[in-house]
């Protein structure tokens, strides 16, 4: 068997691992609601629609979601038609909610939607929107790594193949001129899979020697002693690239365009109130995460994590289909055929109407 071959059917494998879970305990868990968010009196239904069900992670990468949730933004927007949350861990679980329709629309890294677009042939899902910049780290033990050549020989954490972060270091690996099997994680440098939740355990016992990781889990492990040898923001022009996506199924998009230009409205008005009062934003999204996961970050791990981020409507296209190419030369994605994975007309349709530049989609629209 040739070894593309071989590499894609186990990513593949490894993909649906997540799937077999699902089966007997659901796509996602119920994110909480404290009551914070109300129905204003005499407001109507959007499209008719008894609810809307909005996908997100527990991460600082997925604020916009996190504050739209507990500061009520979404409900407001929606009217007397009730947001309802699902909390995800992993983008193909995500991914395989929105494709059975347990959730409408939802926030997610540019790996598992290039992913699911390409898996479906381009059927399932649209990119509507952006959301964050920013917020990745390689974060290292000092007394072991001093310079980045020092990470030769050594052993680095990422998420999970084929995911957002482990697309960037496997071509960040290439670009040092080093050799490593994408499948097995071998070569010049170990790359180990290993999840956020347990990455710091797995620092502080010595398994790993870093990790190329997003917030918080970047500051987590600062927080244990590493140091940042590199921010993934210093490898792309103006230090902008696409961390987190607003995703939404083509059958809900079709079907109801106003619930989703009320998803969208919302995030727009989000984005806005998070720019002008960080701290206060900073505070609602800790707290959002408090009620989803039962504990907040603290603050030694909260702001530097917090700071690293940008909030954009923008969804920086440009920056996706480089990441897209990166995990074609990384060997784990075919050659992706992208036009279609995009449809901003909603989006630019609420920035106009709020006075906002509209945002570009490289060429990848809907045709």
């Amino acid at each position: 068997m040739p070894a593309k071959s071989a590499l894609r059917r186990t990513f593949a494998v490894i993909a649906a691992l997540p799937l077999l879970t699902l089966a007997a305990c659901g796509y996602g868990s119920e994110s909480k609601d404290e009551g914070t968010a109300k129905v204003a009196a005499g407001a109507q239904k959007i499209d008719g629609l008894d609810s809307v069900k909005i996908g997100y992670f527990g991460n600082l990468t997925h604020a916009t979601a996190l504050v739209g949730n507990q500061k009520g933004f979404f409900q407001k927007a929606l009217g007397a038609t009730e947001a309802k949350y699902q909390v995800f861990n992993a983008g193909p679980s995500e991914i395989e909610a929105l494709n059975s329709g347990s959730i409408d629309i939802g926030w997610i890294g540019p790996s598992p939607a290039i992913n699911g677009f390409t898996k479906s042939k381009g059927t399932n899902l649209r990119i509507i929107g952006g959301s964050a910049s920013g917020g990745v780290k390689l974060v290292v033990n000092p007394d072991k790594i001093k310079t980045l050549k020092d990470v030769k020989g050594k052993k680095i954490a990422t998420p999970q193949l084929g995911n957002t972060q482990d697309v960037a270091f496997l071509n960040w690996i290439a670009d040092q001129g080093w050799k490593v099997d994408a499948e097995s994680g071998k070569g010049d440098v170990s790359v180990v899979r290993t999840d956020n939740k347990v990455t710091p355990d797995a620092y502080k016992s010595g398994s790993i020697d870093g990790a190329w990781v997003p917030e918080p889990t970047a500051s987590k492990l600062v927080a244990e002693g590493a140091k940042v040898l590199l921010d993934e923001a210093d490898l792309w022009p103006d230090k902008k690239f696409v961390i987190t996506n607003i995703i939404v199924s083509q059958k809900f998009l079709k079907e109801h365009p106003k619930a989703v230009e009320a998803v969208l409205k919302a995030s727009v008005e989000t984005n806005k109130w998070i720019n002008a009062n960080s701290d206060a934003a900073k505070t609602a999204a800790n707290k959002q995460l408090g009620i989803d996961s039962g504990k907040e970050l603290p603050a030694a791990v909260l702001d530097p994590a917090w700071k690293s981020i940008q909030f954009t409507n923008d969804p920086l296209a440009s920056t996706l289909n480089t990441e897209a190419e990166h995990a074609v030369k990384a060997g784990l994605l075919e050659d992706p055929l992208l036009t279609g994975i995009y449809d901003l007309t909603p989006l630019n349709t609420v920035l106009k109407a709020a006075g906002e530049s509209t945002v570009d989609d490289a060429g990848l629209g809907v045709k």
